[in-house]
């Protein structure tokens, strides 16, 4: 089965694992912080704090910048369920905000002023599928509204871009992005002092570490906040170092397959469509198409799937979900709706070649011509 994504592991990151294993040193200790270092310098920030998820890094952001009840943080529907769930964690309100269009499947800059309040304290960027957002207009928007930005950057790791929109940036290192540690993520945060909230935070607002006290030869440590167990350890942060020797690469193969993929599928697929038409950085984390409104996505689906190739949907719109339809009743998007129903994401990783690209569009093209919806017609 040809996967939608597919981590690259191997020696190295065995070597690494086994490293850390002979040390005994299993927790917060030098790796994690030679992998802050690392992926800080990477996007030309002073310092980063790894923590145990993308999703614990946006709660640790939100709770670190006082956002809580009765305050207001934009999102967007077309992104993964934590995004919004991180809202909910501290008290506050995610309010949903339409897509841009088919084409640029974004967080509407013009939706988003129809639905800031005055009780709206941040927004939530996500780049999705790797693509960035329009930074100095988000700047302009946010600036006159006393906004704070929030970069979800799960999708963007090594564009220096990213951790320069606003006050932070959460990546992922789940096992389907462009790197990975299994499970991690890491938050890059421009205010100093912003930082080292999150950082104590992340480990239950402890003054100290095991391993700081262990090397200051003191067992003495306070608690001065409320705090959290998201903390990055040291197998994840070893595999995390040998991943980002080679991430700059790998995001330059995705680049190249999807340049390949855009022109095959103009030629062989035209009723598909590729969003993101127009050039923008990105670093191509997934392969997003749209499907013509003819097509049974779930006939394409299941085509392809017989044709040994995975396929998934970024994705379901949040506010459509079972939770936030109950929370949110009314909430209609119909950009980000229409997006998702005919959206499809087909393999996008650095194992494959040309030939494998080759191969996905010309499944793709039959699978499309021969899944009609009942009652319509090619």
């Amino acid at each position: 089965m040809l996967l939608v994504s597919a981590p690259i592991l191997g020696v190295p990151e065995k070597a690494a694992l086994s490293k850390v294993i002979d040390s005994s040193w299993l927790t917060m200790g030098e790796q994690v912080r030679l992998f802050e270092e690392s992926f800080a310098r990477m996007h030309g920030a002073d310092d980063c704090v790894a923590v145990s998820s993308c999703t614990a890094a946006l709660h640790l952001i939100l709770h670190g910048l006082g956002i809580g009840p009765g305050d207001e943080v934009l999102v967007p529907s077309l992104t993964f369920v934590a995004t919004a769930n991180s809202v909910l964690y501290v008290g506050a309100t995610p309010v949903f905000v339409d897509i841009e269009s088919a084409d640029l499947p974004l967080m509407s800059l013009a939706e988003a002023e129809a639905r800031c309040t005055p009780r709206t304290k941040a927004i939530i960027l996500v780049h999705f599928a790797g693509y960035l957002a329009n930074r100095e207009q988000w700047q302009r928007f946010a600036r006159v509204r006393g906004l704070h930005i929030i970069e979800d950057a799960a999708h963007a790791p090594g564009l220096r871009e990213v951790g320069t929109f606003g006050v932070a940036a959460a990546f992922s290192f789940y096992g389907n992005k462009n790197m990975t540690t299994a499970e991690g993520g890491a938050v890059i945060a421009q205010d100093h002092e912003l930082l080292e909230r999150i950082r104590q935070a992340r480990g239950h607002g402890m003054t100290t570490g095991t391993h700081q006290r262990l090397n200051s030869r003191t067992p003495q440590y306070d608690v001065t906040m409320l705090g959290f167990n998201y903390r990055m350890d040291e197998m994840r942060a070893a595999i995390g170092l040998v991943q980002l020797g080679n991430l700059q690469e790998w995001n330059e193969v995705r680049r190249i397959l999807v340049v390949l993929y855009r022109r095959l599928i103009a030629m062989h697929c035209p009723a598909i469509t590729v969003p993101f038409s127009e050039s923008r950085r990105s670093a191509h984390h997934i392969m997003p198409i749209l499907l013509p409104r003819y097509a049974d996505r779930q006939a394409v689906i299941d085509e392809l799937r017989n044709q040994g190739i995975q396929t998934t949907i970024h994705y379901p719109p949040v506010h459509r979900m079972t939770l936030y339809r109950e929370l949110f009743p009314g909430t209609q998007l119909p950009r980000t709706e229409d997006f998702a129903q005919r959206e499809l994401t087909i393999p996008l990783h650095p194992q494959m070649t040309s030939a494998v690209v080759e191969a996905v569009v010309e499944a793709l093209a039959t699978a499309v011509n021969g899944c009609t919806k009942a009652g319509t017609a090619a």
